[in-house]
């Protein structure tokens, strides 16, 4: 596989320095992208950065994880309006072992390959590093007026964004340059990849190279991921979709996906998959024959899942995914955890009812037309309950059902069904 032209149909080429494709048809080459530890998780959008690292290695190049703990510790103008908070070196450590433990699911660091990835933090070689020694020995090398070219630094000095730029922030750029230089100098690392917004940076560390060792580095990025309707890709209006379940539920991280425009699967299935260009080109046809049976989400959503998560994580939002649309079964909503429930029936009517009358037993007569207002009538109820259309936790029930507290979902939730579509979710309280 040609890695350029991998990246090229996959719509992964922003900029690209003269000389990378001819580098990397030559020799196995080491190329690293940097990750901000300032959060435990890695989210949807640090993900791009990890496809292009895994195209790289699956192409027979070897990935580095530069895992920005100095950085961290200053800030990227790159993109900001605002300098950000800073962090201490126990929270960076935690956080970069958080960050491996998830990488490891997207690339090869334990195999037997010399093109095994591999993770590197800048605190390491930058904690030793004096104020005097940096600027007489990097500072030196970069003048001001090529720093002052760079868009990041302009926005922030003219105003356009944010107000003005710290000492601490303009020399961003040198740390990072610095980077690449102790990469190329002790890693035999040769390419910096990253979004296209990191273009400026990353060709300082090219320029820094050229001028301190003569050697040669090269640069490439991707483009910014936008959304077709102009929306800030990854965001949804609870914030972040992070890879930890924890902070994103497997259900809510396959949901998101799933639920893409049309427009943006057929960009992101090339981005953030693993399938091929002919299987893709045939999924993009069938789903344009028949848009409303999802193909291309369904299949984002399913390769995504699987490797940030795992089979049964997808197996289980599959199933979750199919008890709303009317498709599940009883016995797949009762494995559903307590959280994926109610991410599950977020928005469907809720009541309150007694959980000392359900330990008692109560009619569903009573349940679904006095203790709750599901119908408005005992005689509209007692009509639907007669004609079949009325489910408790997706199972068909009868004018004679009792409810009781062993029907709890969860030791607290009952589910509701009247007709196909509509959904109440009982709360014992």
């Amino acid at each position: 596989m040609n890695f350029v032209e991998e990246l090229q149909w996959r719509g992964m080429i922003h900029t690209m320095m003269p000389g990378t494709d001819e580098l990397l048809q030559k020799e196995m080459v080491s190329a690293y992208v940097g990750i901000d530890p300032t959060a435990d998780s890695l989210h949807i959008g640090h993900l791009v950065s990890v496809m292009m690292l895994k195209h790289l290695q699956r192409c027979g190049h070897k990935p580095i994880v530069l895992v920005g703990g100095a950085t961290g510790m200053i800030g990227d103008p790159s993109g900001k309006s605002e300098e950000r908070n800073l962090l201490d070196e126990s929270t960076l450590r935690h956080n970069q072992e958080c960050l491996k433990t998830q990488l490891m699911k997207l690339l090869e660091f334990d195999a037997d390959i010399p093109n095994k990835a591999e993770m590197v933090n800048n605190y390491d070689w930058m904690k030793e590093f004096s104020f005097l020694s940096f600027i007489r020995d990097v500072g030196k090398h970069i003048t001001v007026n090529y720093m002052m070219a760079k868009d990041s630094v302009k926005k922030r000095l003219s105003g356009e964004a944010g107000d003005g730029m710290s000492f601490t922030e303009f020399t961003y750029q040198l740390v990072q340059g610095y980077d690449f230089l102790h990469l190329y100098q002790h890693n035999n690392c040769k390419l910096q990849m990253g979004g296209s917004d990191q273009w400026g940076n990353i060709t300082t560390g090219t320029e820094l190279i050229r001028r301190k060792t003569g050697g040669e580095a090269f640069a490439l990025t991707c483009p910014l991921i936008t959304k077709a309707d102009g929306g800030k890709f990854g965001k949804t209006e609870t914030g972040n979709v992070w890879l930890d379940p924890a902070r994103t539920s497997p259900y809510k991280f396959y949901q998101f996906w799933l639920n893409t425009s049309d427009a943006d699967a057929e960009k992101y299935i090339r981005i953030f998959t693993l399938y091929g260009k002919e299987e893709i080109e045939s999924m993009i046809t069938e789903h344009q024959a028949a848009p409303h049976l999802r193909v291309l989400q369904k299949a984002l959503a399913k390769d995504i899942t699987i490797r940030v998560h795992s089979e049964a994580d997808y197996d289980s939002a599959l199933e979750a995914s199919e008890i709303l649309f009317g498709k599940g079964t009883a016995e797949a909503l009762h494995k559903l955890d307590e959280e994926t429930l109610l991410s599950v029936f977020e928005g469907v009517p809720q009541f309150d009812i007694s959980l000392a009358e359900l330990q008692a037993g109560t009619g569903i007569v009573e349940l679904v037309a006095e203790k709750t207002a599901i119908f408005p009538s005992k005689g509209e109820a007692r009509r639907m309950l007669k004609d079949g259309g009325v489910q408790v936790n997706k199972a068909k029930v009868a004018e004679d059902f009792t409810a009781n507290a062993s029907h709890l979902l969860s030791g607290k939730y009952m589910l509701v069904q009247k007709g196909k579509k509509n959904y109440y979710l009982l709360i014992a309280r």
